[in-house]
């Protein structure tokens, strides 16, 4: 039902109430029966222990599973308990985290207000919004938040704060007169008040409309509750690689247990060997230390004030192709500033931060002191006295209690160094006329310290120039000639041409004995002072964030629900779009359809007046076009979006709990700049995941390699069941966590982003995982043979040679993995993680070989220092035996 276009008497008999009596309590009740409680109703949620089990579903960990119950079956306890244990740890991690996260309904529901005053039997009481139905008569004023969507019936000077809502980045100005239009944006319905939002100025009355589900915010509800997550790419990655290790690991150990039975080993020791080939084949260790890793990366970022809500968030910003931006609190400050001040012809510009109290003067590029220009302090200082903002400091944050309009006025007149107690002792306001929609102005009378009494009014340009007969100009009170109204009105266009929220001043003498009954007498025949224009101005790190994102290939869109010409305005500033072409506004969205909005999305850089189904549509467009999304925003309003993007992000300062809780990622300290700082961080975990990847399955092809090279041979095993499950556990498992430790390197953000496409193997890392594995194998071998000739009557001694040899290899090849041009491209210790878990590694393999009680759990034997020198020399063939190359490119 379009209420906002009906009269006050349609609103009452469709919805069957009286502004004078409102409902019966009778009639409430059974309203409330009928249609249920004023209250969001949550989805219904999976089970605690359906959350659980739905972590052991991946393909990969029921193939581990199965390989951990032939261990077990086979007498293989050890691995059978350590595979198992990184199995549970894995479910567990994640059960935490998906059960955290779905908290969005409970924060939209601490959004509506407890209580409301409505009118029943013909009484205004105090009820419990709950209770609230259709047809309910609501008052409030400033301070009060809507229970309840709402017709307005009656506006007295009232105002609501929408932003959380709409996006809107002032108060909105509300009337209770019908509107004229089809399908208006939510916040350009003047005559309604929306579920959570909260009354700033003035006061009003109306009838309830929605309730519950029905209302604005429930339809939010309702697109958090619908909205899907996205799979991230890492997800997908690691899905990928668990179906190509697993059919790659059957074929080699099916392979490898046919050759072997064939040329006469023992049935139980091939079985028992492949088993193991088929575990060390599967890097059982990944979904642990991806992990780890993605929790180091977190720590990280929660330094740099980007707290991860869920782990994979921080590798999806690594391959992020679009930053979608809501404008108002994210890109720029949400706080009302005075950046120009106009008097007598005069242009001055004003400096500073936000609500701060602190800024500079200029006049072209020439800074002033405001107390030596008497027009402009002047300027200020009625700005302030006609002025009923408040000032506050709260943890070493300044806000603003009472309009933010007025907040920004206040603000430029404590930069000029002006006070509320300063102007108490020389001022005095005998009387007010408040501001009014329809007059677009509000007037105090005041008494100076003389005792000389005059009107200041401040208010719309357009309305004072109208109601003024002189103006201020060269310090003198002359008529307001035509020449004068036009320098004034040039100088309008250009602030409004700028987007800048423009509030004129003018003041009006007064005899002693004038007395006023309404404002219409005071507020004609004034005297023009000047204009001061404001907006919420753009965060200053962020156009230098934006155009890092750029040269990294990243798309930054503003969405925002604030006008065209303001939206035009902050890209601008930022550098977003260059043409007007490149902004759209909801109702040219509205009426495109799924297509065309996909083929809009590859080239719009600012969306304006958009409404939060928009916002939805948005993201789910670019997502169609094949890009990874990230949307950041605070209000209500962004969840929906927030939630469906591939990485939501919200504001940890003024976002609302509800896009906190909707989002994968918070920023702690509001900055856009952070966001940079997470794809740099994204991008290196995602790299350092390729890293262990190549060098967990580079030695596991090494493993796998040396035992079916061997068995084609016709040559005994060279190594025993026990030792590859070592290998697979300890060696494998330290110096490929510690590579999660890696630091960027330094063209990481002037790569561009990877493709969403993009296979784990892609750039060569099949190749150096295939190659290397293979050098890794084959020099294993040679040490083996090399070993065996010299000890044919001693077979453990040739394959301890063998373990030492493959171990070593794979110690040195963990440095080739830090780069992907070279093991010469970086400083060895750059990672001092690595060179501490290589040197463990290596530690525990000579205790193995040298310590009498693990010699016989692992079947090895002392070694002579001749064939340590073996080792060492066949180990580091296969790393260095490329390295080579990476000179030859250099000298090109």
């Amino acid at each position: 039902m379009n209420f906002h276009e009906l009269k006050q008497e349609e609103v009452e008999t469709k919805l069957q109430t009286s502004i004078q009596r409102g409902l019966t309590t009778e009639e409430a009740r059974r309203r409330k029966e009928q249609y249920g409680s004023n209250e969001l109703t949550e989805g219904k949620l999976p089970s605690a222990w359906v959350v659980f089990i739905r972590q052991f579903k991946d393909f990969m960990v029921l193939v581990l599973i199965a390989a951990t119950a032939i261990s077990a079956l086979m007498g293989e306890y050890i691995d059978s308990v350590a595979i198992f244990a990184i199995i549970i740890i894995n479910g567990v991690l994640g059960f935490f985290q998906e059960r955290k996260a779905e908290k969005s309904l409970q924060a939209l529901k601490e959004l509506s207000a407890p209580q409301s005053l409505a009118l029943r039997d013909g009484e205004w009481k105090k009820i419990n919004s709950a209770d609230l139905v259709a047809g309910d008569i609501l008052k409030f004023s400033a301070g009060d938040r809507i229970g309840a969507d709402v017709r307005l019936l009656e506006a007295a000077n009232l105002e609501i704060e929408e932003s959380a809502m709409t996006g809107e980045s002032v108060p909105v100005e509300k009337h209770a007169s019908p509107l004229k239009g089809e399908n208006p944006a939510l916040a350009d319905m003047k005559n309604m008040g929306f579920m959570g939002t909260l009354a700033t100025r003035g006061s009003g009355i109306g009838v309830v409309t929605a309730t519950g589900m029905k209302t604005a915010m429930g339809n939010i509800a309702s697109m958090l509750q619908a909205a899907q997550r996205s799979e991230t790419p890492l997800q997908r990655r690691l899905e990928q690689l668990g179906k190509i290790l697993i059919a790659a690991a059957l074929l080699l150990t099916v392979l490898v247990v046919a050759i072997g039975i064939i040329q006469g080993h023992e049935l139980y020791t091939m079985l028992l060997t492949g088993v193991s080939l088929a575990v060390a084949a599967i890097p059982e260790g990944l979904p642990a230390i991806v992990t780890v890793a993605l929790s180091l990366g977190v720590q990280r970022m929660i330094k740099q004030k980007a707290i991860v809500r869920q782990l994979a968030a921080v590798e999806t910003l690594g391959c992020t192709t679009v930053i979608c931006s809501d404008k108002t609190g994210t890109m720029t400050q949400n706080q009302m500033t005075v950046t120009d001040a106009w008097s007598e012809g005069r242009h001055w510009s004003i400096s500073g931060k936000g609500y701060e109290p602190k800024g500079k003067f200029f006049e072209e590029t020439k800074e002033v002191s405001p107390a030596a220009e008497k027009s402009l302090y002047q300027l200020l200082t009625f700005g302030l006295l006609c002025n009923h903002a408040e000032l506050k400091e709260k943890e070493k944050e300044f806000v603003i209690q009472g309009d933010p309009t007025e907040g920004a006025l206040l603000t430029a007149a404590f930069k000029a160094g002006l006070s509320r107690d300063q102007l108490a002792k020389t001022f005095t306001v005998e009387q007010e006329f408040p501001f009014d929609s329809k007059r677009k102005m509000m007037t105090v009378i005041v008494r100076d310290a003389q005792g000389q009494r005059f009107s200041v009014t401040k208010g719309a340009p357009d309305v004072l120039m109208g109601r003024s007969d002189y103006v201020l100009w060269e310090e003198k009170r002359q008529l307001f000639s035509k020449l004068y109204r036009q320098k004034t009105e040039e100088m309008l266009q250009k602030l409004a041409g700028r987007a800048l929220r423009v509030i004129a001043v003018a003041y009006k003498p007064l005899k002693a004995a004038d007395t006023f009954r309404d404002a219409e007498q005071v507020e004609s025949g004034m005297t023009f002072i000047g204009m001061q224009g404001m907006i919420d101005p753009p965060r200053p790190e962020v156009k230098q964030a934006i155009a890092e994102c750029r040269q990294a290939g990243i798309r930054t869109i503003m969405i925002t629900g604030d006008h065209k010409e303001t939206a035009a305005a902050i890209a601008g500033d930022l550098g977003l779009a260059s043409k007007h072409s490149d902004i759209l506004d909801g109702k040219a969205l509205s009426g495109m359809t799924d297509k065309e909005m996909e083929d809009a999305a590859e080239k719009t850089s600012v969306y304006a007046r958009v409404s939060p189904e928009d916002k939805l549509k948005i993201v789910q467009a670019l997502q169609k076009k094949g890009h990874i999304v990230a949307m950041t925003g605070d209000g209500v309003n962004d969840a929906p979006a927030i939630k469906t993007a591939d990485i939501g992000i919200a504001m940890g300062i003024t976002g609302t709990d509800v896009a906190k809780e909707a989002s994968s990622l918070v920023l702690a300290n509001d900055h856009f700049a952070t966001i940079k700082a997470a794809v740099e961080e994204g991008r290196n975990i995602y790299e350092n995941i390729r890293k262990f990847i190549r060098y967990l399955l580079a030695s596991n092809v090494g493993e796998i390699l040396v035992m079916l090279f061997a068995m084609i041979l016709g040559l005994p095993l060279p190594l025993v069941p026990i030792q590859i499950l070592w290998v697979n556990l300890v060696t494998d498992g330290l110096p490929a966590l510690a590579l999660g430790l890696d630091k960027a390197e330094e063209d990481v953000m002037k790569r561009p982003p990877r493709h969403p496409k993009e296979g784990v193997f892609a750039r060569g890392l099949a190749w150096k995982i295939i190659s290397r594995g293979f050098l890794i194998g084959a020099a294993t071998l040679i040490a083996f043979i090399i070993a065996y000739q010299q000890h044919a009557d001693n077979l453990m001694y040739a394959q301890t040679v063998a373990f030492a040899t493959l171990v070593t290899a794979q110690l040195i090849h963990v440095f080739d993995c830090r780069s992907e041009k070279s093991v010469l491209a970086r400083n060895p210790f750059g990672n001092m993680y690595l060179i501490a878990a290589v040197i463990s590694s290596f530690l525990l393999m000579v205790a193995v070989i040298y310590i009498p009680q693990l010699q016989t759990i692992f079947h090895t034997t002392p070694l002579a220092p001749r064939e340590w020198l073996l080792v060492f020399g066949i180990g580091a063939i296969p790393t260095f035996l490329l390295a080579g190359s990476f000179f030859a490119r250099k000298r090109k």
